[in-house]
């Protein structure tokens, strides 16, 4: 059995699927993203089974970007957890249906209490969508399960809506990735976003005279193991010398480099970045500039370190 070929056609499936979402999508997407950018609550999402599933996943996007949001089981609604609801929250009801029963049980009481109610639906006759305020519309030709039951399409589907709901209110909102470390502040991606370049910068610098021999700049840089030296004079950087540098000589000039000095190869004015700067700033410029070491330095220009980027 060829399930590479099944692999192919399940992916071309879900890619029409999807492309047929973006050119549906209409006024009541620009409706749904107006009221949640003005919600004074929540932005509340619930469902069953495997929509409950991308509803959690939809949850945890729409919080970690600046949508204060959380997930409400329908079951559990019934038994106490209605009590989380503020009038002031919007609720999200996802069901490929529209006729899921516990999700519909919610409807009188989300009436009762005043929330706004935003239908996630394919079918626009069912009982969610003509009791909700907003109907987004996730219908597909079919599932690309063989039997077409399993929710694979159709929950593809509705992931990507969730997901371009939230880039919409990323930009609308100009959410910021200093914003989205706030909410992010473990792992690397937190170090990378909240860090500042002075927590992570190397203070014990290699440094050399411009005068200083080629031979003498190589130990140097070895000793410092950062491939790289700073060329000072009476305390003011004058130039970089990196193994770029060194590489760049040896092929201009061959053995006729041992002869000379560090001014004669080494890079003048050098980007620098102030110690209070973050270091996904850095590293961005780094990369941008392509290079893997940046001086740091403090107000008053003197240089206080070094940073790395490994690419």
């Amino acid at each position: 059995m060829n399930y590479l070929k099944i692999a192919q056609d399940s992916l071309a499936v879900e890619s029409n699927a999807l492309l047929q979402l973006s050119q549906r999508l209409g006024e009541d997407f620009n409706q749904v993203v107006d009221l949640i950018l003005a919600c004074e609550g929540r932005l509340v999402i619930g469902g069953i089974g495997k929509s409950g599933l991308i509803g959690k996943k939809m949850v945890a996007t729409f919080a970690s970007t600046g949508t204060p949001s959380f997930f409400l089981h329908p079951t559990e609604a019934f038994h106490g957890d209605l009590g989380m609801l503020k009038p002031i929250d919007i609720v999200m009801l996802i069901s490929y249906s529209g006729e899921t029963d516990d999700v519909n049980k919610l409807i009188p009481s989300l009436k009762n209490f005043g929330n706004k109610i935003i239908a996630v639906t394919s079918n626009k006759n069912s009982t969610l969508a003509r009791h909700a305020d907003y109907v987004l519309d996730i219908t597909v030709e079919r599932e690309v399960c063989p039997n077409n039951l399993a929710p694979t399409t159709s929950a593809l589907v509705t992931l990507a809506l969730g997901d371009a709901l939230a880039v919409s209110l990323i930009t609308a909102r100009n959410f910021q990735p200093a914003d989205f470390a706030k909410f992010h502040p473990g792992g690397s991606l937190g170090r990378r976003l909240l860090c500042k370049v002075k927590d992570q910068m190397q203070t014990r610098l290699p440094t050399i005279l411009p005068t200083t021999n080629f031979t003498d700049c190589l130990t140097v840089m070895n000793e410092g193991r950062m491939g790289v030296a700073l060329v000072m004079e009476n305390e003011q950087l004058k130039g970089i010398i990196t193994d770029g540098d060194i590489r760049r000589a040896l092929t201009a000039n061959g053995a006729e480099t041992l002869n000379k000095t560090a001014k004669d190869f080494m890079t003048s004015s050098p980007k620098s970045i102030h110690q209070d700067e973050f270091l996904s700033k850095a590293e961005d410029f780094m990369k941008a500039k392509k290079i893997h070491s940046l001086v740091v330095v403090n107000d008053e220009n003197h240089v206080v370190g070094l940073v790395e980027f490994s690419s």
